[in-house]
């Protein structure tokens, strides 16, 4: 099932709903528990999409993808793991906004876990039943953010550095999946989820053994090799077949040096 937020046009209000064959059926009630339709239906064609959910925390995990062709390294005992806001947070469409301190940006294509109920210090084995379902992820990151002692909050944390959409699938087998990406309709990313390093499974069991897991969280499970810098004019595509196509402009900030 492929859930969505959209709006429609001459009406601010965000609504809910479900897709199939290009058409939306609206729902009032929660995500990850019950919830009603309404019996409205709209032409998918006449939304306007936004990020499927605004998550509760997001947890980021980098460094996690080998290269084809490349040895595997074993799965680290302590992943590169770090946060983004949900302030960070954007749907398809909505522009990338570059800081206005000069410096490169970089988007990430990314799969990203949602997950569906609480949980703690769950095993690998048992991982599977506590994700609701799966989206596409834009990592955009300003590397010169980074602190020189190896921290990424920062340069992880500016508005519209985390666009997620265009819709949650719960149907769908990331095992056999691609993470793609183009730049301007050239295409930068192609590879396979199983050169992901920590597989998804242990990935949720390692974060849940010191955090509680809980209905609207969202694990970005890393980007394979080939992305890219991105700047003002750009338009980025992030892909994952099954899931949808994920497209955002990149535009300066509006904001002077003096304010």
């Amino acid at each position: 099932m492929k859930f969505i937020r959209f709006t429609i046009p001459g009406d601010t209000a965000v609504r809910s709903g479900t897709v199939e064959h290009a058409v939306i059926r609206e729902f009032t009630g929660d995500l990850f528990g019950r919830f009603d339709y309404t019996g409205r239906q709209y032409a998918l064609q006449d939304a306007r999409l936004l990020a499927p959910l605004l998550p509760r925390h997001i947890i980021g995990v980098g460094k996690n993808f080998a290269a084809d062709h490349a040895e595997k390294p074993p799965v680290p005992e302590l992943p590169v793991l770090f946060f983004k806001p949900q302030t960070s947070v954007i749907g398809p469409g909505e522009p990338i906004v570059l800081p206005p301190v000069p410096g490169s940006v970089k988007y990430e294509s990314e799969l990203a876990v949602v997950i569906g109920r609480t949980v703690r210090n769950i095993s690998a084995e048992d991982a599977a039943s506590v994700i609701f379902g799966f989206t596409v992820s834009n990592d955009v990151s300003a590397s010169s953010y980074y602190h020189s002692d190896g921290h990424w909050t920062i340069g992880k944390s500016f508005d519209t550095f985390c666009p997620l959409g265009p819709v949650i699938e719960t149907e769908f087998d990331y095992r056999n999946a691609r993470i793609q990406s183009e730049v301007n309709g050239v295409l930068k990313q192609n590879c396979a989820i199983e050169r992901m390093i920590t597989p998804i499974d242990q990935l949720i069991a390692y974060i849940s053994r010191f955090m509680t897991l809980s209905p609207g969280d969202v694990l970005l499970t890393g980007t394979p090799p080939g992305a890219v810098n991105i700047q003002q004019g750009d338009r980025v595509d992030c892909i994952i077949e099954g899931i949808g196509r994920l497209s955002n402009p990149v535009q300066a900030s509006q904001i002077s040096e003096t304010e």
